[in-house]
């Protein structure tokens, strides 16, 4: 595709990258096959393709209004576009470019500036999230519909396992996932303490800057980044086998501390560190399926056995890792059902739900009918996001799969 990019942003960095992607664009259209939104509202300023050439207008000088803010607002930024892409546009990194320019150029209007910010700041401070759950569970009855769906039902975390294990691996200290669904750390701590390798969690970590990233405040994200990488340092340093993730969104956004700080000469040889240490838990333990076989038994008429799995779009598209969960989960005794569309957004997309809850609800409602289908007992997945989207609506159980898993774990007993 050919550009010329505007006098203020040709050879900054943004433009010089922004500029490379545009050229491999072909401009084909796959990508809107593919692409939730442009399914649902059938407009092109809502698929990939006119996405990209919105944002290749506003680089080379045309005018920058709300209409382009509107349609790259409904991205749910889901790559599933960079996966059927045949050219290997980067279109996330171009989105994000454009999103950062709409920002700066654009006004918002006061009430999304309010709801932003609230966002950035409720979500992401466990003591405000942690508190406001706990209030909305005690006055559920009294909260709209559709903010109640948004609370799951608090299960019991159960034990943290207290043995020492010459490995270790740092969780990350998040936000939202402890103060909603503390169960999915927990399980987690246990499958891996029953593998010989102890769970260790930095509290002075905390959100991976994802939330704050995608709400006009990519700069704020980095300072996310920073704090986490001052945290975990130490351990780094001390020989830490790996910084092990267990929702997709949050170690998609890691994976990226790299790139996000690729210009401050501080940080940048220790974010790719930090990068080159950060394993998707299925990732971290795809390697031990024999040894989780020896820990766990799944009884052959156990109503566990029929799942469905619901791959996050940030472990499939975003960071290529397809078809890992579903084998470990077979491996165990799993009878994984089939499910149409699976390439598909849930609808979840961090605070996507909340700011684009038509669209969302849509989403969510075809991604549910395709899990049902066929009648599993389970439905399980690897976000915190996907999950709580999926339970708002789902007739069956959702889980996360390191939960069903730590189900399995033979006579596990607190130390």
């Amino acid at each position: 595709m050919e550009t010329h990019l505007a006098d203020w942003i040709r050879n900054t960095p943004a433009g010089d990258e922004a500029e490379s992607i545009l050229r491999t664009c072909v401009h084909c259209g796959f990508c809107n096959a593919t692409c939730p939104t442009y399914q649902i509202l059938g407009d092109e300023l809502d698929g990939p393709r006119g996405r990209i050439y919105q944002i290749k207008q506003m680089l080379e000088g045309a005018a920058t209004g709300a209409s382009t803010q509107l349609h790259l607002d409904r991205c749910l930024t889901c790559m599933n576009c960079e996966t059927t892409c045949p050219s290997g546009v980067r279109y996330g990194r171009l989105v994000d470019i454009g999103r950062a320019i709409v920002a700066e150029q654009v006004p918002r209007q006061m009430t999304q500036r309010l709801g932003r910010a609230l966002l950035r700041g409720g979500l992401t401070r466990r003591w405000i999230f942690d508190t406001a759950v706990r209030a909305g569970r005690a006055l559920s009855a009294m909260l709209p519909a559709q903010l109640r769906a948004k609370i799951p039902v608090r299960r019991r975390p159960g034990y943290w396992p207290q043995r020492m294990h010459a490995r270790h691996v740092l969780l990350l200290n998040g936000c939202v996932q402890p103060a909603l669904l503390p169960s999915i750390d927990a399980a987690t701590a246990r499958v891996l303490d029953a593998l010989g390798v102890q769970a260790l969690v930095e509290k002075r970590s905390g959100c991976c800057g994802a939330i704050r990233y995608h709400l006009d405040a990519q700069e704020q994200a980095q300072e996310d980044a920073r704090r986490n990488i001052d945290a975990w340092w130490p351990h780094v340093e001390q020989g830490l086998e790996a910084i092990v993730i267990n929702a997709s969104g949050c170690g998609a956004m890691v994976k990226e501390y790299a790139h996000l700080l690729h210009e401050d000469a501080k940080y940048r040889a220790k974010a790719e560190r930090v990068v080159a240490l950060t394993r998707d838990l299925a990732e971290f333990i795809d390697t031990w399926k024999r040894e989780l076989a020896v820990a766990t038994r799944l009884q052959p008429d156990s109503p566990l056995r029929s799942v469905a799995f619901h791959p996050p779009c940030t472990l499939q598209h975003t960071q290529k890792i397809r078809g890992v969960v579903e084998g470990i989960l077979a491996s165990l005794g799993a009878q994984l059902v089939p499910i149409a569309d699976a390439h598909l957004c849930c609808g979840s997309a961090g605070t996507y739900s909340l700011l684009q809850p038509r669209l969302s609800t849509e989403l969510r409602d075809r991604k549910l009918e395709n899990l049902q289908r066929e009648h599993p007992a389970m439905i399980l997945s690897a976000n915190i996001g996907c999950l709580t989207q999926l339970e708002s609506a789902a007739e069956i159980p959702v889980r996360h799969w390191i939960e069903w898993v730590d189900q399995l774990l033979i006579a596990p007993t607190p130390p």
